[in-house]
């Protein structure tokens, strides 16, 4: 079998482009996706317990994503068929007050482990076999935006999942950068001054929508 290298794609590269079979039928990625942004995530393996309470949770939050036109999209090395018995055995657990879930979004089928090569999701120190669990989070454009590795035994913040969507679009639409810990509704900090004569003027402003803490750290406030 001929032996292919990959090179694991970075932030603000291109997503690598696929065709794969899902869930939810055939799907041309990234190109399906254009104007969507999109959470495209690896799990290990079906049936199991930690990748079972993840897909739980995503499906509990799908309408959340759709509001923030997200998209989700998962991938494990499983066959579809092993996919749709686990979706179906989903919607017949319950935990931490999450039942009766029906997982509609895409799950890849993986196999050959093609797309999984493809974005760096077979890691030899963990496993040969099975994906870690790695997300990218993809902008409208089809350009990587943030990557996250989890190794098997931990499962996702989806929380902090939500929060970078939410502060990618924020930084996008406002020109802004978010500092540690931002949450929707807190103050964003604006691009560092590029000249002495912008760094006086911002400490010198009487602007009541920006403040600065000092010339290179200055904040814009969100308007409540």
């Amino acid at each position: 079998m001929e032996n292919k290298e990959y090179r694991m794609p970075l932030i603000g590269d291109k997503a690598p482009s696929f065709t794969a079979v899902t869930t939810q039928g055939t799907i041309n990625f990234p190109e399906d996706y254009k104007g969507k942004w999109v959470i495209f995530f690896s799990h290990p393996a079906d049936f199991t317990p930690v990748c079972t309470t993840e897909f739980m949770t995503f499906a509990s939050m799908m309408d959340e994503f759709k509001e923030i036109n997200t998209e989700l999209l998962g991938l494990s090395v499983d066959s579809l068929y092993a996919h749709i018995a686990w979706l179906r055995k989903i919607q017949e657990l319950e935990w931490k007050g999450m039942k009766n879930l029906e997982v509609t979004f895409p799950l890849i089928e993986d196999i050959r482990m093609e797309v999984a090569n493809k974005y760096g999701m077979i890691q030899p120190g963990q496993s040969n076999t099975q994906a870690v669990r790695a997300v990218f989070i993809i902008d409208p454009e089809g350009i990587i935006r943030l990557i996250l590795y989890y190794p098997l035994s931990t499962g996702r913040n989806f929380d902090e999942i939500k929060r970078v969507v939410l502060a990618l679009q924020k930084a996008d639409s406002d020109s802004v950068a978010t500092p540690a810990d931002w949450r929707p509704g807190d103050d964003c900090i604006i691009p560092t001054a590029g000249s002495c004569g912008v760094a006086k003027e911002r400490m010198e402003s009487d602007d009541e929508d920006m403040y600065c803490l000092d010339w290179f750290m200055c904040f814009k406030r969100e308007k409540k």
